[in-house]
């Protein structure tokens, strides 16, 4: 391989390490599905297609609640809307909730 065969596989590689989109996933295990969303990305569409009924999805009505049975801490902190509905690390709101990266299992 020729140097510059070699300078240009090294750019290549290193374009894709920096640029590949880091993805989560959520799960639902009593439904044994999954979903994967980019990391820092709002998790709602992700429990819509698992099953989480939703109501006003702007965290006024709590039917969105989920429970994190895995993966809290891969979550971003609760927002002002879920804090004044009284959810905590465990217990969220769907429609409100992102995640960092990682895996969380969810219930509801």
């Amino acid at each position: 391989m020729s140097q510059s065969q070699s300078n240009q596989n090294l750019f290549i590689y290193s374009f894709f390490k920096t640029n590949i989109i880091k993805m989560a996933t959520i799960k639902n295990k009593k439904m044994g599905k999954q979903v994967q969303v980019r990391n820092g990305a709002k998790i709602k569409e992700a429990c819509k297609k698992l099953g989480v009924p939703f109501g006003c999805e702007d965290g006024r009505c709590g039917t969105c609640m989920i429970e994190i049975s895995e993966g809290e801490n891969n979550l971003l902190e609760l927002n002002e809307k879920e804090m004044d509905l009284g959810r905590d690390k465990k217990n969220r709101l769907a429609c409100q909730c992102s995640i960092k990266k990682g895996d969380a299992t969810i219930d509801f």
